[in-house]
């Protein structure tokens, strides 16, 4: 009696002990299970957290003649929210959150650009270098000047404007470095150069009438969207033509726009900034700087396309004395760019510098605002776009652009069929809007 008690007695306490390690595992497993659980969560709250998802690029308020996302916008990005062509760089932990812009190391950007020997161009606010990524990409990248009394948090809090301000007719921030007290924005790489190489250098064939036009009213989008589309509105202070720079497709985007801000804190400030040639004479007298000078900059810009003749070399008084002989929309034609050799519309050209020399009236308030010159102008190219359609639905050979000299090189030929083939698609998409 007393060995069947022990053997009971002896089976129990191991069938015990079995459950009791069956259930510790289990219980460890659940365990380990949720702690992985809640670690994935965490890391996931993280990413949304440093990279935010944006709604449309840009705080967009107001609706705008165009205001469509630049293609290269760091908005559009890989599934994993991180900007797909900008990989080549080792990415740093901090980002600039409310924008969504990458920060990338000093070491990164010195072998991108071979130790800062890349130079490409000197701004207003420092040197400009070609980046070369690891991925085959290319950037552009502006050293801000290091003599400026600019602290960190002021500059990420300018990075932070920045990266809000996305369009297709604006040279895009796409990063930033701030290390070794080092101040660099990174933007999208324009291969054509600036539009004042395009206009006064010899190793560019003239630009066409039509090609021209189209780079006007780009550039008005762009301002456009920087005086009623961005928030809060950035005021550009210094529209010149080596600020305007072309793409692989000769689109126009303005450049150096929102990177000094000083009269956002005092609009009376005792140095006159910008460029001489483009000065509003009402910022002159005053030191306030308004849209209406950004105006001012813009009119003189479109009378450079229509002439090509540099505003510090007497432009603006060669354009008072053809404004003698002209009434309004006639007689402009005598400021025209002679390397044109009469290939452009007359009507054309008497409505564009009348729009031009609107803008450059001395009283501010009877200049027109960037909206009303958008609309002008692409008025000017949707009446050229229902010429051209009218004349090749008349013609037997539709399809074929017309010859305007037998005498061209074959070199020059092909510029023209090249400008003939994008003004044609240019003039398609803005009807289109």
């Amino acid at each position: 009696m007393e060995g069947g008690v022990s053997f009971g007695l002896i089976v129990g306490i191991s069938l015990g002990l079995v459950i009791g390690v069956v259930l510790a595992i289990s219980a460890l497993c659940c365990f380990t299970y949720h702690s992985k659980r809640s670690q994935i969560a965490n890391s996931a709250s993280r990413r949304t957290a440093t990279l935010p998802i944006r709604d449309n690029g840009a705080d967009s308020c107001t609706i705008m003649s165009d205001s469509t996302l630049a293609p290269d916008s760091p908005v559009k990005s890989s599934t994993n929210g991180r900007s797909l062509w900008l990989d080549g760089f080792t990415k740093k932990s901090n980002v600039v959150s409310a924008s969504g812009i990458l920060e990338y190391s000093y070491r990164d950007l010195q072998k991108a650009t071979c130790n800062f020997t890349t130079l490409i161009g000197q701004g207003a606010f420092g040197p400009v270098y070609k980046a070369q990524m690891s991925t085959g990409e290319t950037v552009a990248v502006k050293v801000l000047a290091t003599d400026s009394k600019q602290g960190e948090k002021e500059f990420q809090t300018e990075v932070m404007l920045l990266g809000r301000l996305h369009h297709r007719n604006l040279v895009n921030l796409v990063g930033y470095c701030a290390e070794k007290g080092q101040h660099m924005l990174i933007y999208v790489y324009m291969s054509k150069g600036s539009l004042a190489s395009h206009l006064y250098s010899d190793k560019h064939e003239p630009l066409s009438w039509d090609l021209r036009i189209y780079i006007a009213l780009d550039v008005a989008r762009g301002l456009e969207y920087l005086h009623d589309g961005a928030v809060p509105p950035v005021i550009h202070r210094d529209i010149k033509s080596s600020n305007i720079l072309l793409d692989q497709s000769m689109r126009a985007r303005v450049a150096d726009f929102g990177l000094s801000r000083e009269e956002m804190v005092n609009k009376h400030a005792a140095n006159v900034r910008g460029t001489f040639g483009y000065l509003d004479p009402e910022y002159i007298s005053t030191r306030t700087f308004t849209k209406k000078s950004d105006v001012y900059g813009f009119g003189v810009l479109l009378f450079e396309l229509i002439a090509a003749r540099n505003p510090q070399q007497g432009l603006m008084e060669y354009v008072e004395l053809a404004a003698m002989n002209a009434e309004e929309k006639v007689g402009w034609e005598e400021i025209v760019d002679s390397r044109l050799d009469g290939r452009f519309d007359l009507q054309e050209v008497n409505e564009v510098a009348a729009l031009a020399y609107k803008c450059i009236s001395r009283a501010p308030r009877k200049r027109p605002n960037m909206r009303d010159v958008v609309q002008v102008l692409a008025r000017v190219v949707k009446v050229r776009h229902s010429r051209k359609r009218q004349k090749m639905s008349s013609s037997p050979y539709p399809c074929l652009p017309t010859v305007e000299s037998s005498g061209e090189q074959t070199g020059n030929r092909s510029v023209r069929s090249e400008n003939y083939r994008r003004e044609n698609s240019m003039e398609s998409s803005i009807v289109e809007d």
